[in-house]
């Protein structure tokens, strides 16, 4: 069997940009000649095992941040922009979509930021926005989007941030695992601050004036850990977390707002769940997410985010998506380290078990699944309630799903008892950007493809979609 030929010429040139060498340095530290460099630099040539071996050695490089980066997310980004009708007639092959990624990424990324100006710009006159109207109305990704963008490129994984929750939750000799909500009590304390348990309808509420942090006893143990954690994070972690800010460069105050709530949340499921120890006991556990939610304290939807988030290098844990979906099938919350691509706009492929997680609450689905583009995924699904707390309050109903790509499939408890080798039921990321011709649950044709009508003939969908 041949073995695939590995060119990362960006990635090449964003480790040397990043240790300030010049191309003749960093040819002579990886051994290779002048010319040979820049031939791996413009994707002209790929990266010999050697060059790879020189930069694990010389630099400490991850070497699996040479095929895994955001190459994948922004070849799936672009397909489902030029699925825009607006693209109807210059649809590029997907050939030069990779190209454009890996070459030129900071090219793709101009050019989905332009569409969603686009796109926003056309759901505005849509609706007949009255803030077109305003002179402050500029064409700006929603600071929503904005934040979600930053996580989703930094493949959810903050490392400062990360590594400053662990020190924080494993400092002291006392496990952290049991003992996590003393010790950030503690940690409040050392400020001033009280922290006391009540029946307020608010989950959670602080005053600085009276340096006092209320905490709701409607909600569940973990929520309350997690709040407490978060509280933690913004009032001991706050130059941490402004310094991650000023790196962002957000476009909008809105934006910085919600991405310092954001990293506030990392930071508190960071300290909940500390990396080193939650990988082991990860691996120790083959994944139970059941079990790991015992050993921690947390939720099950906490756990299954954290899976998805095991990216620090030279430790990386096995790469999983997670997603979160409401009721209507809308996608709340998404993080993927695999191949596996979430639509950024709209609801989730109807065929994947996330779906069905609502009618059989309280219990695992598990679901053998294969996209367009061949990659075969473990997938999991469960739904997540989330009661008020009182009888009049709202019951939040969400499902989660996790899974990662079948050749980790071994390490997973969930994958038990499954045929790895049989059938696998197809699943897309949107209909507009897939191309199977026999889905049942097919909502839109496939943009980039031309439809043939028969009046006198009907199969599965009222049209055929033509080669």
């Amino acid at each position: 069997m041949a073995t695939q030929k590995l060119y990362a010429g960006a990635k090449l040139r964003e480790v040397r940009n990043r240790l300030s060498l010049t191309q003749k340095t960093f040819a002579d530290k990886l051994g290779v000649s002048l010319p040979y460099l820049n031939q791996m630099e413009n994707n002209h040539r790929p990266v010999s095992a050697s060059v790879v071996l020189a930069l694990a050695q010389e630099f400490g490089l991850d070497v699996t941040e040479l095929t895994v980066g955001e190459s994948e997310r922004l070849v799936s980004d672009m397909r489902e922009a030029l699925a825009d009708p607006v693209f109807a007639q210059t649809t590029p092959p997907l050939a030069d979509l990779r190209l454009a990624a890996s070459n030129a990424p900071a090219l793709a990324r101009a050019f989905l930021d332009l569409h969603r100006a686009y796109r926003q710009t056309h759901e505005r006159l849509a609706s007949l926005d009255e803030a077109l109207g305003r002179e402050d109305a500029a064409l700006r990704p929603s600071p929503w989007e904005e934040v979600r963008d930053f996580f989703h490129y930094c493949d959810n994984y903050i490392d400062a941030v990360d590594r400053a929750a662990e020190h924080f939750a494993t400092a002291t000799p006392t496990p952290a695992t049991t003992d996590i909500t003393r010790i950030a009590i503690a940690a409040l304390e050392r400020r001033g601050i009280t922290t006391v348990f009540t029946d307020q309808p608010e989950t959670r509420r602080y005053d600085a004036t009276t340096k006092r942090l209320a905490l709701s006893n409607r909600t569940a143990v973990p929520t309350q850990r997690f709040q407490l954690l978060l509280q933690v994070a913004l009032l001991t972690q706050n130059e941490l977390i402004e310094a991650t800010l000023d790196l962002a460069r957000f476009a909008t105050p809105e934006a910085r707002d919600i991405a310092k709530i954001g990293l506030a949340n990392y930071f508190a499921g960071a300290a909940l769940l500390p990396y080193r120890a939650f990988q082991a006991a990860a691996l120790e556990t083959r994944h139970d997410l059941e079990r790991l939610a015992d050993l921690f304290g947390a939720s099950i939807e906490q756990v299954a985010h954290r899976l998805a988030t095991l990216q620090r290098p030279g430790a990386k844990g096995i790469p999983f998506f997670f997603v979160r979906v409401d009721q209507a099938g809308t996608i709340t919350k998404r993080h993927s380290a695999t191949r596996l691509q979430f639509a950024r706009f709209g609801g989730a492929c109807p065929l994947w078990n996330v779906h069905r997680a609502f009618e059989t609450p309280g219990h695992f689905l598990r679901q053998l699944a294969e996209t367009p583009d061949g990659v075969r995924y473990l997938c999991l699904a469960r739904d997540v309630s989330k009661p008020g707390g009182a009888f009049l309050a709202p019951v939040r109903r969400y499902a989660i799903g996790l899974g990662c790509e079948i050749t980790h499939a071994a390490n997973l408890v969930y994958s038990d008892g499954l045929d790895l080798k049989g059938r696998f039921e197809p699943i897309g990321i949107s209909c507009r950007i897939c191309e199977r011709r026999d889905c049942h649950q097919r909502s839109v044709p496939p943009l980039e493809r031309r439809l043939k009508v028969d009046p006198d003939t009907r199969g599965l969908l009222p049209y055929d979609i033509a080669d």
